[in-house]
């Protein structure tokens, strides 16, 4: 994938499940455990599904899932950000210094598609080189001497050589092979000065080529802009002399108006006092109707009268049950105090014992 696979429409099928694929991946990079997306998953489901995971995070979600359907655009790339920052996190990933690799130099090449230097400017890259290289001093008699051997050597050869048998043929063919090999060629480099000083020429001939025409429009522009300035002063001052008399009694009017408003807003503050006064005294008043109403409701309600005949009723039947009871336990007691009474009596007369058995025995 490029670097702007997410930002730019492509494909929006194949983007979508890469998106979804790729937050899968990040998300169980991060800890989380997540089921892979499939081609042919719900799409609601699946985005849901990474929203949440990426919720859970707590990471802000202020947008519709539904921009994450076309696979691309701002919100793909800020879930894909978050997610990949998530991971990044759980494994302790962190940055080291960068190492730069080691700059060979560059080889210089002799092309044949190189530009000549021309003969003068040869000459000052010569004096330009001693110049440098004042501090090599050379001997003025070992000079002598050296150019007094090679004169007399050239006197020998020149005495030595009588005839030339060389072919012109070849010797043009000598030339033409030699020839690439002789030319003097210089590797333009961008960091030179020259080439700056000869840039800023031609941007100073351009700038100064096109301030001529832009002048041309701007002088035309402001004169334009001169004549409807005077145009709109010399308007309004005639619209200003022939609408005098109505300013002022637009003035008057404003003047009057503001008067008004004052009366009106103190007018307004007594009605706004009386209005609370009004609205503190109705209240007061529903607080007495429901009073009343209370009470007139329980005066002419006779639900409590028939709740007192019920009572009265019941206090009458209780009464009698326990007037029953009573006279039950009456009759109880007299049996219980008459059965005690025979007994008695019985064990009485048991205990007297008669004569005729006295003497029997």
């Amino acid at each position: 994938l490029n670097r702007h696979y997410f930002a730019l429409p492509t494909n929006p099928g194949e983007q979508f499940f890469m998106f979804c694929t790729l937050a899968a991946w990040l998300i169980t990079k991060a800890g989380r455990p997540f089921e892979q997306p499939q081609e042919y998953d719900d799409p609601n489901a699946t985005i849901s599904n990474i929203l949440s995971e990426l919720r859970s995070f707590g990471r802000p979600v202020d947008f519709p899932p539904s921009k994450l359907k076309a696979g691309y655009g701002e919100q793909v790339c800020y879930v894909l950000d978050c997610l990949a920052e998530e991971a990044l996190k759980y494994t302790g990933f962190s940055w080291k210094r960068p190492a730069y690799p080691t700059e060979e130099p560059e080889e210089e090449e002799i092309t044949e598609d190189d530009a000549e230097l021309i003969l003068n400017k040869l000459q000052e890259d010569v004096v330009e080189e001693e110049s440098d290289n004042e501090e090599n001093l050379i001997d003025l008699n070992v000079l002598k001497a050296q150019t007094y051997r090679s004169d007399m050597n050239d006197s020998a050869k020149q005495e030595e050589i009588l005839q030339s048998t060389t072919d012109t043929a070849e010797w043009n063919l000598e030339v033409e092979r030699v020839l690439p090999q002789l030319k003097v060629t210089v590797r333009t480099d961008n960091k030179d000065w020259r080439i700056h000083v000869d840039q800023m020429h031609q941007h100073k001939d351009g700038i100064e080529s096109s301030l001529k025409e832009t002048r041309g429009y701007l002088d035309k522009l402001h004169n334009e802009i001169g004549r409807t300035l005077e145009k709109i002063n010399s308007r309004e001052k005639y619209i200003n002399n022939q609408l005098e008399h109505l300013v002022q009694e637009y003035r008057s009017a404003q003047a009057l108006l503001s008067e008004a408003k004052e009366k009106y807003q103190e007018g307004s503050g007594g009605v706004t006092e009386r209005m609370r006064a009004f609205a503190e005294i109705t209240e007061v008043l529903e607080r007495v109707k429901q009073e009343t109403e209370e009470k007139g409701s329980s005066m002419t309600d006779g639900a409590p009268l028939v709740k007192i005949k019920q009572a009265l009723t019941k206090l009458k039947q209780e009464t009698i049950q326990m007037d029953i009871q009573i006279g039950v336990m009456k009759h109880t007691l007299l049996q219980s105090k008459l059965r005690e009474k025979s007994d008695m009596t019985r064990d009485m007369h048991a205990t007297i014992i008669p004569k005729a058995t006295v003497g029997a025995y």
